[in-house]
């Protein structure tokens, strides 16, 4: 992730609401957020190491930091509704507002889900023998890794581009995701008798999905910020129109 030294200098082309505090309330409020963030990519990046390398003393280093990263993103929440009702910003301002909001919850939802995957890969280093994991969920694991880095770094850097291409990637975590809930629902039936072992990698597997859906929820409110525009579910509406054409064809 990018640097927090002179944070939100590339967003400020569009600032309209004027006053030297809320400059500097402003400043402070994205300055934390970016720390925050990179804090908590750095939990999610330890997180999957444990998972990946079978390390449980990573995993209780992840367990240590989440209530400090809880009270940070309380802390945030409040600067934000505190900056609301004091300046009252308007336009771009009131959007940079509102997608600090945002993003400060996805930040903190990302956290959680760095801690329950650290939660599962002590238990899975901790079982004699240590249980390998599919090399389909370790490269899932990256790529939603990859995509939080991308998506903070287009947000400290107001890049869209990357933030369309953080989008465009989340079908790929999909497409990993299906693949190892086949292998390991293979090895339910196979292997009955390690039934608990499985259902942990598999719900390891859906905590790394929701991973990669919050970074595509940073990389919408990065085009959000930018270009004004909710992006949110316009996928969504495209696919099921494609299927109304499809079904009055027939």
């Amino acid at each position: 992730m990018a640097s927090t030294e002179g944070a939100g200098a590339d967003w400020d082309a569009g600032r309209v609401t004027l006053g030297r505090h809320f400059l500097r309330d402003m400043e402070g409020l994205w300055e934390n957020m970016l720390k925050l963030a990179a804090v908590v990519e750095t939990a999610l990046s330890t997180s999957i190491q444990a998972l990946c390398d079978g390390r449980a003393d990573l995993a209780a280093e992840v367990k240590g930091g989440e209530n400090a990263i809880n009270d940070w993103e309380v802390r945030i929440e409040r600067d934000c509704l505190k900056v609301l009702a004091l300046h009252q910003p308007v336009a771009s301002d009131l959007r940079r507002v509102a997608a600090i909001l945002k993003i400060n919850g996805d930040l903190e939802r990302v956290a959680d889900l760095a801690d329950h995957i650290a939660s599962r890969a002590r238990k899975l280093a901790t079982k004699v023998p240590p249980t390998p994991i599919p090399a389909q969920l370790e490269a899932m694991a990256r790529e939603a890794l990859n995509q939080v880095h991308d998506s903070l770094d287009a947000l400290a850097k107001a890049d869209v581009s990357l933030a369309r291409a953080v989008i465009a990637a989340d079908r790929g975590v999909d497409r990993l995701r299906r693949a190892v809930l086949k292998e390991l629902k293979d090895c339910i039936r196979s292997e009955p008798d390690r039934v608990n072992t499985w259902l942990r990698l598999i719900n390891t597997a859906r905590n790394i999905e929701r991973v990669a859906d919050h970074a595509t929820n940073i990389a919408e409110a990065v085009i959000y910020l930018k270009e004004g525009d909710i992006i949110r579910h316009v996928g969504d509406r495209r696919q099921n129109a494609t299927k109304t054409r499809v079904l009055s064809d027939d």
